[in-house]
């Protein structure tokens, strides 16, 4: 099985780009996913950030529930209404389970074509 995400149960994203951030005082991992379209917005247009809830993350080893803990819509376009992009942030404290996101995430990238740059 192809690793991966939704929104939707049964409707997959794709990731345009991801930020891993770790905070040198409390040691919590910050994600910030990045999309560049999301098919959720194209097959509902009445979507409200209320709609949203888990996101899920699925490969062989199963599935990561875990709960945004802020979402930004990027608009731009002639008229300003055209969402550019959306970013997906959410947090994680416990060791075993940034362990498991990074093979989900190590998965992710090889499937899809993406790379890790050091900043």
């Amino acid at each position: 099985m192809n690793p991966k995400i939704e929104f939707f149960v049964g409707l997959s994203e794709e990731l345009s780009n991801v930020s891993l951030r770790k905070s040198k005082s409390t040691g919590i991992r910050n994600v910030l996913f990045t999309f560049n379209s999301l098919k959720a917005i194209e097959k509902f247009q009445s979507f409200t950030t209320r709609t949203y809830g888990d996101l899920r993350l699925i490969d062989d080893e199963g599935v990561i529930t875990v709960q945004p803990s802020g979402i930004k819509f990027i608009f731009g376009g002639d008229e300003g209404d055209e969402v550019k992009r959306v970013e997906c942030s959410f947090e994680i404290e416990n060791d075993d389970h940034w362990k498991r996101f990074m093979r989900f995430m190590n998965r992710y990238a090889e499937v899809n074509g993406m790379g890790y740059k050091d900043k």
